[in-house]
């Protein structure tokens, strides 16, 4: 067998023909050697203990093992036989001259290192050591870049390394890296059955950590479908003795084994903390305040947390940087959004501010909320795109009539295609309400219309907290009704002032908050908004609208509300109710 050799200062001596007891004892080494790299478990003592050999056996001081890094960038010293221990040693994979034979791939003989420029000092600096002479010999495995065998100082007869020693190091250097590539692969499938094993595990807790399913006349249903082993995603479920129930589901920023420990802490501190609490906002803040204190890895949660009142068919509902929700109304098949009205946990401490994150109570009235992660949303459909809010909002519309444990299952598994993975965690939640338990008295609509033309109802606290669900649903008004964004934010303004108005001033003194309900009608070539309150009635000669040149406080809104409509007057309440204002814009002509 021969070797490439680099050209030298001074050739080494020719291939001389071996003696029957060398050609038997070069024999017997590479035999002795093949057998202990297949044998060997354990690279560093096989290693120590071939280099061993091979020293002797070539008459040498020294010899060691440099192996690549994962990167391929630098050379590691992760075996050596003789006075000197460089175990550990770096350099570039580039440098010097066993640099040299990895990178060209050629078994290199240096007689006189003093004569080669790409010998370095560095080690005998260090060390003490004195290089004299040097052989080295590559490892690879096909293509594949290993590192190289160095043997230093030739002690015996001339002490000039031989081309026969070169020969026998290259034969004994393919044996190494043979054996050295099947350890390799045997500690990454080792590595491999570890970590799959862990997986399991991590994934049998999570499943430990969700819900168990919830009874067919249970309120509030919910399934996690992983992308991998173990998820990001959790919901959980709790219910309070008074009949009440807790509910959360969030989403972990990242993915893989971190996601999956910050899930599950997450997840543990919203069942714990939710037991002793009654506000959702307050609840996700000290949620919140935890993770920032721990949390290292710059990672995140979104999370939309409520408690539900199965008797009044109310939701305290806190949304931190989550997906909206939806509200459908299945009588009517319209949806309403609920956005976010805080940032995600785990940013900063404090962040929500002293009140914690923002609260809305939201009366379903008989409809049922869908609180999902992007994993709805983002999924792939079968015809290759994304299935998006509307795909949602279709699926929602289809499996509206099957009862809730059996809607979650089907429309989950509508995005699950056949022999793929999901792109990423799904999770989703139902509340729903069953419409059959005693509400608050609502009041009738005034017959200025009926309730086919109605597009939208919302009724929330006269609080400002709330202006942001009233702005949304002016918003989505406007949307059903196919208007543009001009129109949509000359009406979102209107609405909007019109609510301060009655916060401000028709609930003003009030011992205790009262509601605003807002009605959006579509009538003809107009939409209208009918805002009532109950209040005490407002004293209609007190309300006008002042002149721009008069920058005194207060009165403008008046002035903004008719600029942006074409009629808005206060009309005479219905039995119940203390005032009642109609705002009336016409439809784009396109729309109408």
């Amino acid at each position: 067998m021969t070797a490439a050799l680099t050209p030298l200062t001074a050739a080494p001596s020719p291939t001389q023909p071996l003696s029957a007891s060398q050609v038997k004892d070069h024999l017997s080494l590479i035999a002795e050697m093949t057998l202990v790299f297949s044998e060997s478990h354990s690279f560093e003592t096989v290693a120590k203990s071939a280099l061993e050999r091979i020293t002797k056996h070539v008459g040498a001081e020294a010899a060691s093992l440099f192996m690549l890094d994962d990167q391929g960038q630098v050379l590691v010293c992760t075996a050596c036989y003789g006075p000197v221990d460089i175990t550990g040693m770096k350099i570039a994979s580039t440098a010097g001259i066993v640099g040299r034979a990895v990178q060209q791939q050629e078994a290199q003989i240096v007689r006189d290192v003093r004569e080669d420029s790409d010998f370095g000092a560095m080690v005998d600096a260090k060390t003490g050591f004195v290089t004299k002479s040097i052989l080295v010999a590559p490892l690879t495995v096909g293509r594949e870049r290993l590192g190289a065998i160095e043997v230093i100082n030739k002690l015996e007869g001339d002490q000039l390394f031989s081309a026969n020693d070169l020969a026998l190091l290259h034969t004994l250097s393919r044996a190494a890296a043979l054996a050295i590539n099947n350890l390799r692969l045997a500690d990454r499938l080792v590595q491999q059955e570890r970590e799959r094993h862990e997986l399991e595990l991590a994934s049998e807790i999570q499943r430990d950590l969700l819900p168990q399913p919830s009874a067919k006349d249970f309120p509030i249903h919910g399934i996690n479908v992983p992308a991998r082993a173990v998820s990001g995603d959790f919901y959980d479920i709790l219910s309070l003795p008074d009949g009440r129930i807790w509910f959360n589901i969030a989403d972990v920023s990242g993915k893989g084994m971190n996601a999956a420990l910050l899930m599950a802490k997450t997840s543990s501190l919203f069942r714990c903390l939710a037991k002793s609490s009654e506000h959702p906002g307050q609840l996700l803040n000290a949620i919140n305040n935890e993770l920032c204190e721990t949390n290292s890895h710059g990672m995140f949660v979104t999370m939309v947390g409520g408690l539900f009142d199965p008797a009044t068919g109310v939701v305290r509902l806190t949304n931190a940087g989550h997906e909206p929700p939806l509200l459908f109304d299945i009588a009517r098949e319209s949806f309403m959004s609920i956005p976010a009205d805080g940032p995600p946990l785990g940013i900063a401490v404090g962040i929500a501010g002293p009140d914690g994150f923002p609260v809305s109570d939201i009366d379903l009235n008989g409809g049922t909320l869908y609180i999902f992660t992007d994993g709805l949303t983002e999924a792939t459909t079968f015809g290759g795109g994304m299935l998006g809010i509307d795909g949602v909002r279709a699926l929602i519309r289809d499996h509206a009539e099957e009862t809730p444990d059996l809607r979650i299952k089907n429309i989950s598994g509508a995005v699950k295609l056949p022999g793929k993975s999901l792109h990423d965690d799904l999770t989703l939640l139902i509340v729903e309400d069953s419409g059959t338990h005693s509400k608050r008295p609502e009041p009738a609509l005034p017959d200025l219309t009926t309730s086919a033309g109605v597009v939208l109802r919302l009724r929330v606290p006269a609080r400002a907290d709330r202006l942001k669900m009233v702005r949304t649903a002016a918003d989505q008004a406007a949307g059903y009704c196919g208007c543009d964004s001009a129109w949509t934010l000359d009406l979102v303004m209107a609405v909007d002032e019109a609510c301060q108005n009655i916060i401000r001033h028709a609930y003003a003194g009030q011992p205790e908050v009262g509601d605003i309900v807002l009605d959006f009608v579509r009538e003809g070539d107009s939409l209208s908004v009918l805002l009532m309150d109950f209040a005490p009635p407002v004293d209609l000669a007190k309300i006008k609208s002042r002149d721009l040149a008069d920058v005194r406080p207060g009165g403008l809104g008046v002035h903004l509300i008719k600029s942006v409509t074409d009629d808005a007057r206060f009309l005479p309440p219905p039995p119940g109710v203390g005032n009642l204002f109609k705002l009336t814009k016409r439809l784009p002509t396109k729309v109408q």
